[in-house]
Order: structure tokens, then C-alpha cells, then sequence
């Protein structure tokens, strides 16, 4: 390894050393402000890392990684909502008795293994990151043990998390005794010398499923209302947004490299499988009464409008998805940011009926909930209707006439149970609902003014969207 290549890897060291530095501080009995802080910086260092970087991509770094601009945008938009977990934990947690140090470690861990992913080009760093991510991920689900739900939750995840492992790495051997390379430009190779390929399109169905599982697509789907109501609501936030980002990466790396969208089977599995995500998330969403629950079932619908964008393998199809997933993980951390203001030791506040009339009772609050719903429903002025005119395109370049037309469908599905919690806001509540005041008050109102600047690039996005994209195009111009 040469020196830029290992100065290519410095975001991802300086990531490892974030974790290392808080059980370092675990060890000397330091106190939850000083690990929430720290843990800030470190997190902060890595942004800087990141952009320091820049001017050395692309740069291979044989054969595990491969650091580019794609790898790069999404390892920004991983370490981004990590910054606004962070912050939201240290609120949500000194509410509770649990010790939420480790918590932190956990955290760190499971962000490094969302890092992997984006930039794995190997089996062996894909499985590494997969499963650095989801162990993490098992003990942040069950965290707050005592908890209602909360064993439930993890060991929902835990034993099929386990099951998608197994395909995974069924489906890897399967590649690999097909073309005997575990490097995906080595895989690519294989198959383009005319090289057989039923094994190839076994193997990558079986990766599907664990790919599937970790995005909550349909018919893998099964887990995610009951993790998401379980979960601490910051790990949900983290699971919600950067798990899925780097599960994300990792798919649409290697559909890149291997070319997977030349195969027309593998088209039409995605093709199924969107169809059933965008449908079944939709209709699932119709009845629910919690809130977190509500957004689980919308995250299956949402996921499935990105494979529209994903399958066509153009350019296009690249942008809008690395968009859509900046505008879906900012809507949702400004949604879960509400819910853990709101939120108190004892309750979680995840019921629709706690947001009855809280745009009189929190104006504030209840704005950022409003501008967030507006764009998972996709309305104008917001970044989610940016991100979905972006999918559309992407898909009418391609032709891909029935997938547009159950998107469009599906969103006006969406749009009901989107407009029945903003007219919840706006009711007058039928009886008085406690809300929590501020407590550690410059914690507090960072999270508060956080939550703000969340509400406000919503806006900005959706009006004012040139800047991003022009950053997007410049990043993937280092591919």
C-alpha cells in the first residue's frame, strides 16, 4: 500500500480511532457530555477527513476497497446523520437510567461498517462491513432492555439477520464457484470471456435477500415496524438512515460493476420487488396509530421508489439516487428529532394522538413535522418532491412505463395517511398532552436549532437545489 493510497483511507481510520477513543474515555470514567462531545469532534474530524481527501480520488486500494467520489458521497451523508444521532441521543438518554456510554461505541462501530460498505469492491470487505454494522446493531435495538418492546425488537433482528447472513454468504459461494474471483471488477471480468451464468444469477437471488433485508424491502419486510417501534428513537433514526445508505452503496456498486442491469431476470426481480414495496408499504401505512410504526411501513414504500431510479444503470439513475436518499435521511431525522423532544423517560412519544393539536402547543415543533411530512408525501417546495420528479425522470429516460405508473399511484396512496397526521397537528386536542420542557437547556436547544436547520434545507432543496446537485455531478465525475 502506497501513500495515497492509505491517505484515500484516512476518513475510515479516523473513524476506527472514534471507537477506540471512547472506550478509552469509558476506561477513565468519564462522563456522558464529555463521550457525547468528543465523539462530536471525532465525527466532525472525519467530514474534514473526507474533504481533505478529495483531490487524491479516485484511488484504488487493492483488493478490498475502492475510494471514489460515489464512496465519498455516501460516506458524507452516513457521517452526517450520524452527527444528528449523536445529538439527539445525548437528550434522548439523560432521560433514562440506563448508562448509555457504550451506547457510543456501539454507535461508532456500526457507522464504521455503513463506511465499509460504501467503499467495498470484495466479498470478504462487503461481508465485513455488512456484519460490523448489523452486530453493532443487534445491542442498540435491545439497548434500553428494560423497555416494552425493546428485547422483542432485538431479537426480531437478531435471529433474521442472522437468516439474511446465511444467504448472503450462500450467494457469494455460489459467485465465486462460478467465476473464481470474489473481486467484483473480477467478477465483471468472469463474465464478460462468455463465461455460464445460472450459478451467477443464483448466487446474486440469494444476495438479494440479504440486501433486501437490510433495506426492509418487500417480502423481506417482515421485521421493520417491530424494530423501528422497539428501538431507541435515535437508533431508529440511525437505522432508518445510514444502515440503508450503506447497504445501498454496497448494491448499487456492484449492479455497477458487474453490469447487473444487462441481465434481463435480474430486472425483473427488482421489478417485482419494487412493485411489492411500493404497494405494501403504502397500504400497511394506512392504519397505523404510531407514528414510528407509520414511518417503517413509508420506508418500504420509499425504498421501493429508489429501485426505480436504480434500475435503469444511467448516470441519471445515479444522481437521483444519491438525492433522494440526502432528502429521505434529512426528512427523517427531522421527524425523529421531534419525536425525541418530545419524548420523556417514561413514554415514548410515538402515538399519533400525542401530536393532537401541536402546532398550537409547539409551534416550532410542529412546523418541522409538517415540513418533514410534507416531503415524504411529496409535496412542491419540498426536497422530497425534488427527489421524486429526479426518480421519474431517471425512469422515462429508460421507458420504465409500469414502475412510473405504480410510483405515481402509490404517493397519492401516500399522501392520505401523510395529510391525516398534519391535520392531527393542526386539531385541537381533546385533552391535555403533557410536553416535556427543556432540560439540559444547551443540549436542548442545539438539538432544537439542529432540527431547524433540518427543516430548513427541506425547503432549500426543494427550491434551491442547484448547489447540491452540481456537488453530486463534481463527485461523481471521480469514479
Amino acid at each position: 500500500m502506497n501513500k495515497l493510497q492509505l491517505l484515500s483511507l484516512l476518513p475510515f481510520m479516523v473513524l476506527a480511532v472514534a471507537s477506540v477513543v471512547v472506550i478509552l474515555l469509558i476506561a477513565f470514567r468519564a462522563s456522558h457530555t464529555v463521550i457525547q462531545v468528543t465523539g462530536f469532534m471525532m465525527m466532525c474530524l472525519v467530514v474534514f477527513a473526507t474533504w481533505y481527501v478529495k483531490d487524491t480520488l479516485p484511488r484504488l486500494v487493492p483488493p478490498l476497497f475502492i475510494v471514489d467520489g460515489q464512496a465519498a458521497l455516501f460516506t458524507g451523508l452516513i457521517i452526517f446523520s450520524v452527527l444528528v444521532v449523536g445529538l439527539l441521543s445525548y437528550i434522548y438518554f439523560e432521560e433514562r437510567e440506563e448508562n448509555p456510554k457504550e451506547y457510543y461505541i456501539l454507535l461508532f462501530l456500526a457507522t464504521l461498517g455503513g463506511a465499509i460498505l460504501t467503499i467495498s469492491q470484495h466479498f470478504i470487505s462487503f461481508f465485513i462491513g455488512l456484519e460490523l454494522l448489523s452486530v453493532s446493531l443487534y445491542a442498540l435495538i435491545a439497548y434500553l432492555r428494560t423497555r416494552n418492546h425493546a428485547i422483542e425488537a432485538g431479537m426480531k433482528y437478531l435471529v433474521l439477520a442472522a437468516m439474511s447472513s446465511a444467504f448472503l454468504l450462500f450467494g457469494m459461494a455460489l459467485i465465486y464457484m462460478e467465476t473464481g474471483t470474489m473481486t467484483f471488477p473480477g467478477i465483471a471480468e468472469k463474465l464478460s470471456d462468455g463465461i455460464s451464468s445460472p450459478l451467477f444469477l443464483f448466487g446474486t437471488g440469494a444476495m438479494i435477500v440479504a440486501i433486501g433485508f437490510k433495506l426492509g424491502l418487500v417480502p423481506f419486510h417482515l421485521w421493520i415496524a417491530d424494530v423501528y417501534q422497539g428501538a431507541p428513537s435515535p437508533v431508529t433514526a440511525f437505522i432508518a438512515t445510514t444502515s440503508k445508505i450503506g447497504a445501498f452503496a454496497v448494491l448499487l456498486r456492484f449492479a455497477q460493476t458487474v453490469n447487473l442491469h444487462e441481465y434481463p431476470l435480474m430486472i425483473t426481480v427488482f421489478s417485482v420487488i419494487a412493485v411489492a414495496s411500493m404497494i405494501m408499504g403504502n397500504v400497511l401505512a394506512l392504519r397505523q396509530q404510531n407514528l414510528k410504526r407509520l414511518l417503517a411501513y413509508s420506508s418500504i414504500a420509499h425504498f421501493g421508489y429508489l429501485l426505480v431510479a436504480f434500475l435503469p444503470g444511467s448516470k441519471a439513475g445515479t444522481e437521483a439516487t444519491i438525492f433522494y436518499l440526502a432528502a429521505y435521511s434529512v426528512t427523517l431525522l427531522a421527524a425523529f428529532g421531534v419525536i425525541v423532544l418530545l419524548s420523556t423517560g417514561d413514554e415514548e412519544a410515538d402515538r399519533i394522538e400525542n401530536y393532537q393539536g401541536l402546532i398550537w402547543r409547539k409551534p416550532v415543533l410542529g412546523t418541522i413535522l409538517t415540513v418533514a411530512l410534507f416531503s415524504l408525501a411529496g409535496i412542491p417546495l419540498t426536497a422530497g418532491f425534488l427527489a421524486k420528479f429526479m426518480v421519474l425522470s431517471a425512469g422515462v429516460q429508460q421507458s420504465l412505463w409500469p414502475l412510473l405508473i405504480v410510483l405515481v399511484l402509490t404517493s397519492v396512496i401516500g399522501l392520505y395517511y401523510y395529510l391525516r397526521i398534519i391535520s392531527t397537528l393542526f386539531a385541537t386536542a381533546d385533552r391535555p398532552v403533557t410536553i416535556p420542557g427543556p432540560r439540559h437547556p444547551f443540549f436542548y436547544f442545539s438539538t432544537y436549532a439542529a432540527l431547524v436547520v433540518l427543516a430548513g434545507a427541506l425547503c432549500w432543496l426543494g427550491i434551491f437545489p442547484g448547489m447540491v446537485l452540481q456537488g453530486i455531478r463534481s463527485f461523481l465525475l471521480l469514479h
